[in-house]
């Protein structure tokens, strides 16, 4: 099938990929003209394991292009993916403008064909009517500008309406995007249009079917079909009862400190148990990235704005902003005063296995300890050698965990990269002035870590 996916970011980019891989013909579409010529040349501009591989091997067999060019975009696809960002404004709403000037380009483009647009972005509640009155809108403003007043136009060039609209969420996890999207747990598709959903339903087989996946004898992934409200709706409740998972484990972490007792072996504990299970139960200084901040923050703003205060939600929110200082507190009962100590970060990614510092707990410890007048410094595997600085002025980042721990009186694990399970402590230990480890994601192996020299503490541990 044809395929435009319009807006190449995490979403987008992996989208395309993955489409061109399974055999569908893609062209990626960005405004970015220095973007475009990067993923011309088979690089990808973001870090995600597997996926420069992925394009240059879909580039070699034709199967993607890459352009900056909306009206080609439209005009070869048969189904147009809106994948572009939804970035979250300062009530907590989240900021649609890009999604709707990509609608109102497509409605501006569309001459003749049917055609499936499908929202891909994570988009109000509500956004499949919206989107589909933006989209005419765009036809209607292209035909006033074709039709002169009073006189006769050409009616062939004139945009047409022949188009439905379809929410297909998406459920990637940075770092691990490719695998997901050839072994979903499951693929949503909300509307109202028999046709549109086929045609979806067919765009997806090779991935329903498994032909991609890791183990092909597992059965088909499910395909959920509903109304668009309740496809959107999917998206949002995913990531924040994911969210509440993750701040309920942390305040469990919490009470652990106080009574003496191990959050990892409750969490195991509750985990086992099949109606809880035991992903999202890693306790630990809190929850970032683009997805779960934004999208949980949107749920309570569009229940606010139908007069209803989502409390548990909230407080998720609240606890996390809290877990956000838990580091905080650690360091200083074991330094005492943090004013002239130099404090090592162990990671600054919001997670490991990506390049994305949204919303990462790494910002808010490199502003608290600024504050409080210690000096920062940090190693990260991706971040230290990509020469990225941006929102990092307050930190000096070390090219390896040796220079990071030179004269340091603590280390603070941020982001648990693999990476950080073989690093030689006990070395790292005689460099520091206080061999000391703040365990903000309970990742190391504290009798390891004890054994290397150092004072280890971990999170509810």
């Amino acid at each position: 099938m044809r395929v435009c996916v319009i807006g190449t970011g995490y979403v987008g980019l992996v989208t395309g990929a993955c489409l061109a891989h399974v055999g569908h013909d893609v062209i990626c579409i960005d405004n970015n003209e220095e973007k475009v010529k990067l993923m011309k040349s088979g690089q990808s501009p973001i870090f995600e394991p597997g996926l420069s591989e992925i394009m240059q091997n879909a580039i070699k067999t034709g199967k993607i292009q890459f352009s900056s060019d909306l009206a080609a975009g439209v005009a070869h696809g048969e189904i147009l993916f809106i994948a572009v960002g939804t970035p979250p404004l300062p009530t907590g709403e989240s900021d649609t403008r890009y999604v709707e000037a990509v609608a109102k380009g497509i409605g501006s483009h569309l001459n003749g064909g049917y055609k499936v647009i499908v929202n891909k972005s994570t988009v109000p509640i509500g956004s499949g009517d919206w989107v589909r009155m933006i989209v005419l809108d765009g036809i209607a403003e292209r035909q006033k500008e074709l039709v002169p007043a009073g006189g006769a136009s050409n009616s062939d060039k004139l945009p047409t309406g022949d188009f439905d609209v379809v929410s297909n969420p998406e459920f990637l996890r940075e770092g691990s995007a490719i695998y997901d999207t050839f072994n979903p747990d499951r693929i949503v598709l909300g509307g109202n249009s028999q046709k549109a959903l086929s045609m979806m339903k067919e765009l997806y087989t090779p991935i329903v079917e498994r032909q991609y996946a890791e183990d092909k004898s597992l059965p088909p992934v499910p395909v959920l079909t509903t109304d668009l409200s309740s496809a959107e709706m999917v998206k949002y409740a995913a990531n924040a009862f994911l969210a509440t998972k993750i701040s309920f484990i942390n305040e469990v972490a919490n009470i652990c400190d106080r009574v003496g007792a191990d959050v990892t072996q409750v969490a195991k504990g509750i985990g086992l148990d099949s109606r809880i299970g035991n992903k999202f139960l890693n306790a630990g200084i809190g929850w970032g990235g683009s997805c779960f901040p934004k999208d949980v923050s949107a749920l309570v703003h569009t229940a606010d704005d139908y007069g209803y205060e989502a409390q548990l939600l909230k407080a998720t929110i609240s606890v996390n902003e809290r877990q956000r200082l838990i580091a905080m507190e650690k360091l200083q009962q074991a330094l005492k005063i943090l004013k002239g100590k130099t404090v090592g970060l162990l990671g600054l990614t919001f997670k490991p296995d990506t390049d994305d510092m949204r919303d990462a707990p790494a910002l808010n410890l490199i502003e608290q300890l600024n504050r409080l007048g210690a000096k920062v410094k940090a190693y990260d595997p991706i971040i230290s050698q990509s020469g990225m600085r941006h929102g990092l002025s307050g930190v000096q980042v070390e090219t390896d965990a040796e220079r990071l721990a030179d004269g340091c009186d603590a280390l603070v694990v941020v982001t648990e990269w693999e990476q950080f399970n073989s690093l030689d402590y006990a070395k790292m230990a005689k460099l520091m002035s206080h061999p000391v480890i703040i365990d903000g994601r309970n990742f190391l192996d504290p009798e390891t870590i004890i054994r290397a020299g150092f004072q280890y503490i971990g999170v509810g541990r």
